[in-house]
This record gives C-alpha cells, sequence and structure tokens, in this order.
C-alpha cells in the first residue's frame, strides 16, 4: 500500500481525505504537476516548479509551500515508497469553502495533496511500437497554457482514440495540430526538419518539450516552432510527441495514414536515447 501526503501528513493511501466542499473537485480550481523519477531521483524538478508557479500565478492561487518543502516532500515519498522508477503526482487547489464561484478569501488555506506512482517509463512498449493517432477537434478552454486539474476533454479524446484502436489523439485547432491529449506533437519534414508548435496560450508549455528541443540543438537538427497543418502531419517523414512520463514517443500513423515507413523513425529514437541519458545523469 502507498504513502501519500496531504496537507502536512504522510498517510496510507487508504487514510487519505480532503474536504467535500473542496475547489479543486467542485470547479477544478486546481493546477498540477507530474515529476518523473528515474534510478530513485526526480527528473527535471526545477522546470516543473518553474511551471508550477506560473500556474498558480496565473490563478491567483496561493502556494502552501515553498520550493524547498515541495522537494523535501518528493523525496520522503520515493523513500517511503521505494520509488526507483515511476512519478510523483501533486495537486494545489484553492482549497475547502461553501460553494461559490467568487473565490474564497485568504483565511482559506490551500490543499496539497501528493502520491507516487511506479511505473515502466524506460522500457515502453508503446514507444518501440509507435503511436497510432487519431485527429480531433481542439475544444478545449483557451488557456491551454496553465496545467490545471481540468482535463476532461483531455480524458474524452483518450477513450475516443482507445475505442477507435489508436493510442492517443492529436487536437486540431482551424486546421493546424495544437497537441496530444497529454503531450506536445511534433512532426519530421522530408528535409530533416523538426516542427512543434510555437508557445502560446494554445498549448502546455511542456517541460519535456523544452529540454528535448535542447536535445536536438546539441544533436544540430534542425527546429522550426511554428503551426503545422493536418496535411503536412500526414505527409512527414516521422511524427512524435514528448511528456513528463513518455519521454519521446514515436508516432507511425495519423488518421490510417502510415507515417514514414510505418515504424519508429531514427530522429525519433535517437531523441528518446539522448533525453533519458541526460535525465538520468542530471536528477536530483
Amino acid at each position: 500500500m502507498r504513502t501519500v501526503f496531504v496537507n502536512g501528513s504522510y498517510v496510507p493511501e487508504n487514510e487519505a481525505q480532503i474536504s467535500i466542499f473542496d475547489r479543486g473537485s467542485l470547479f477544478g480550481d486546481a493546477v498540477y504537476e507530474v515529476t518523473s523519477v528515474l534510478d530513485g531521483k526526480l527528473v527535471e524538478y526545477d522546470g516543473h516548479m518553474t511551471r508550477l508557479r506560473r500556474s498558480l500565478a496565473e490563478l491567483k492561487l496561493p502556494s502552501p509551500a515553498t520550493d524547498d518543502e515541495l522537494l523535501e516532500i518528493h523525496r520522503e515519498l520515493v523513500k517511503r515508497n521505494d520509488l526507483t522508477e515511476g512519478l510523483i503526482y501533486l495537486q494545489i487547489s484553492r482549497g475547502a469553502a461553501d460553494r461559490d464561484f467568487l473565490f474564497p478569501g485568504p483565511d482559506v488555506k490551500p490543499t496539497l495533496l501528493m502520491f507516487p506512482q511506479k511505473k515502466s517509463l524506460i522500457n515502453s512498449a508503446l514507444a518501440a511500437r509507435g503511436q497510432k493517432i487519431i485527429l480531433v477537434d481542439d475544444l478545449r478552454w483557451r488557456r491551454c497554457d496553465i496545467k490545471t486539474v481540468q482535463l476532461l476533454y483531455a480524458s474524452i479524446v483518450k477513450n475516443q482514440a482507445h475505442d477507435a484502436g489508436a493510442d492517443d489523439a492529436w487536437m486540431v485547432l482551424d486546421g493546424e495540430i495544437t497537441e496530444g491529449s497529454s503531450n506536445n506533437a511534433y512532426i519530421v519534414t522530408e528535409d530533416g526538419t523538426i516542427v512543434t508548435r510555437d508557445l502560446s496560450t494554445d498549448i502546455l508549455h511542456g517541460i519535456t518539450r523544452k529540454s528535448v528541443l535542447q536535445c536536438a540543438a546539441e544533436l544540430q537538427l534542425k527546429v522550426e516552432e511554428r503551426p503545422f497543418t493536418v496535411a503536412e502531419a500526414k505527409a512527414a517523414k516521422e511524427a512524435f510527441s514528448t511528456s513528463a512520463t513518455s519521454f519521446v514517443n514515436p508516432v507511425i500513423e495519423i488518421d490510417g495514414a502510415s507515417i514514414g515507413e510505418g515504424k519508429p523513425g531514427p530522429i525519433a529514437k535517437r531523441l528518446r536515447q539522448v533525453y533519458i541519458e541526460s535525465s538520468k545523469a542530471a536528477g536530483i
């Protein structure tokens, strides 16, 4: 049984409780981060905390702990759960108060919860096989840059992909790919250029995205940060996605169209290898 953290206490998962009035459940008034763990060390912790602070600031949501305090809790959860490989989930809501659309006053304390999840991240059968993707309309609110817990639409399209015999969905806005249900999206053109949508309120500013683009620069690969169309995606030489728990994940099919040779391409495979190596070396 896992040990989890709720509002200052480490407790068995079956004893963890939050208020029925918590705004995270009533309004989705909460933000979250997921930090991967490799070899018992946290991957890109500083980047996740920087993005967490940005999300909190955008929602004017106070933080219940400092970065150092959160780091201590992350490490304690890794230790108490003997977590070698997997993830730590962190969620901060505005706290518990009588249901009202107006934010509660400063006397209401934010709710902090965290828990571990063991998961094989490096040896991924899906990454070895390559993802099959379907395309769906991007019907989310237009502040996708804030990492909130409002993930119902992402869950809907993920299930839609599953029901269609695919692995995930990429979302389309005005004829152009924005991102995947829980990941950033990329294509590789015939001349070997990596293309991914530029940062805006239309996509999440991925921590893994930033590091993978740094890996690409170190490999002297050309990168273009711009929108790309559905037609470009289907005609791509390669495609892949990135996220904190899937790293670099090749794509072999989009809406029934085979991508490249219909198997993980060399650029995606190389980026995955380099990213994992650098992440393991830099873990804290």
